[in-house]
Order: structure tokens, then sequence, then C-alpha cells
């Protein structure tokens, strides 16, 4: 590991279920600061150590019966930032990790991909979008 530079580069969201995600935004919103969003979540803003480049990372409650978390039946997911999407992916599959087939890709949010970790919880790979 020592002779490649690291694959993720921070944390990019952490993603729960929850039986009233509104109440639960409001909650935390109201004692705090944390949520109240239209869409629930909330934005934590940071720069990157090693480039100085602007990042974020989301906290989000979804709602119990999400089918976002699938093929994991934890109650949670994390998101895991990257530079290169493919090539993390290409190198866990070549290490034997469970990588789903499961892509997604939009202009204004980035690359997603995903891979489940050993104990059956959902990783979620984010390349964000280039500037």
């Amino acid at each position: 590991m020592a002779d490649r530079p690291p694959r993720v580069h921070g944390i990019g969201g952490v993603f729960f279920k929850a039986q009233d995600p509104e109440a639960l935004s409001a909650w935390y919103s109201k004692h705090l600061d944390v949520g109240g969003q239209p869409w629930g979540g909330h934005i934590f803003p940071w720069k990157r150590d090693d480039t100085g480049a602007s990042a974020y990372s989301v906290w989000s409650p979804f709602k119990a019966s999400t089918e976002y978390f699938k093929p994991s039946d934890k109650p949670y997911m994390i998101n895991l930032r990257v530079d290169d999407l493919d090539a993390v992916l290409e190198a866990l599959r070549a290490e034997g990790c469970n990588v789903l087939d499961r892509r997604e890709e939009d202009p204004q949010q980035g690359k997603f991909g995903y891979v489940l970790d050993p104990e059956g919880g959902l990783v979620e790979l984010w390349e964000q979008p280039k500037e």
C-alpha cells in the first residue's frame, strides 16, 4: 500500500435508515444544527489536505423502507470519496472484493460505484464531478 496513493481521500457521506426521517432530521437540526435541508440532510464543507480543493461530506437519514442500500440488509451505507472510480473498482475486483455491477453517473453529482464489505455492508464509492 505504501507504493500507491490512497484510494479513498475522505468520507463522502453517512446515510442511515430512520423510522421517521423528517422528524429525526428536524431533531438534529434543532438540537445539533445538523440537518434541516429541504431534502432532510446536511452538508459539511471542508478542504482536502492533499490538494486544498473544496470538498464536502453529507449526512442524511433515509426512510426505513428504502431499497437504496440493497443488496445489503444493514441500516446504513457509507459513501467514500475517490479520485478515480474506475481504477479503484478495477483494483478491488482484482483483489477479489465483491464489486457490484451497479453504477451511476450524473454530470452534476458525479460517478458512483458499489462494493460490499466482508459483513455485507454497502460501500458507495463516489468520484466528485470535475469543476
